[in-house]
């Protein structure tokens, strides 16, 4: 699978799993402006795209992981993901929670983790890398050896590249957003003279305010 990380940013334009909208920003939760939406659970909707990205997401552990024994989801987005990956790779598959259940057995982990297994965390979206690191430290504190997290997309923020680093997990990503916009700029779903202003926001989201 050649050029992995091109077809996937053509797929995730595609599908509309990513809009790019620089005219007309999107508000996020946190209250920044951003030309970009992304929601890769809609690549769920469509069986030849969910097929390829879970061969992707194969291709990427195998290459760059020692044999895993485990795949684990991020909740909630990358619970479907992570099963798909683990049901192609045939091996068990977790998901870990924001928070543990404040109910029955109060679980953080659902499913079947043995101490000391080799896990790989899949991931459907990295911005900041906040809610992806704290799923991986469960995985630790409950015995894990995290071989590190693949995820289907970055915004590629410095500062997602930082907390990474500090927690010392190696990530990989099916594409990013410097291979999204080379992507998008080709098959025309932005023109030339929107493209600074889509790098402006990637180095600076919390301060764009559009143009």
């Amino acid at each position: 699978m050649a050029d992995i990380d091109r077809h996937v940013a053509g797929v995730l334009l595609q599908s509309k799993a990513i809009i790019l909208e620089p005219a007309k920003p999107f508000r996020w939760a946190s209250g920044w402006q951003s030309p970009i939406y992304c929601d890769n659970r809609v690549t769920l909707s469509y069986p030849e795209i969910r097929n390829f990205i879970k061969e992707a997401f194969r291709t990427i552990i195998l290459n760059h992981f020692d044999a895993p024994d485990l795949i684990a989801g991020v909740a909630t987005g990358a619970i479907a993901q992570g099963v798909l990956v683990a049901d192609i790779m045939n091996l068990p598959f977790v998901y870990v929670r924001p928070s543990a259940k404040e109910h029955g057995r109060q679980n953080l982990i659902e499913g079947r983790l043995q101490p000391g297994q080799k896990v790989v965390v899949v991931e459907d979206l990295i911005s900041t890398g906040g809610s992806s690191l704290k799923a991986v430290e469960a995985l630790r504190q409950a015995g894990a050896t995290v071989l590190g997290m693949a995820a289907i997309f970055s915004y590629g923020f410095e500062v997602a590249t930082d907390n990474f680093r500090e927690a010392d997990v190696e990530l990989h990503t099916l594409t990013n957003y410097h291979i999204l916009i080379e992507t998008a700029l080709a098959t025309g779903d932005i023109q030339q003279d929107q493209v600074e202003m889509l790098q402006q926001w990637r180095e600076d989201p919390a301060g764009w305010q559009g143009k």
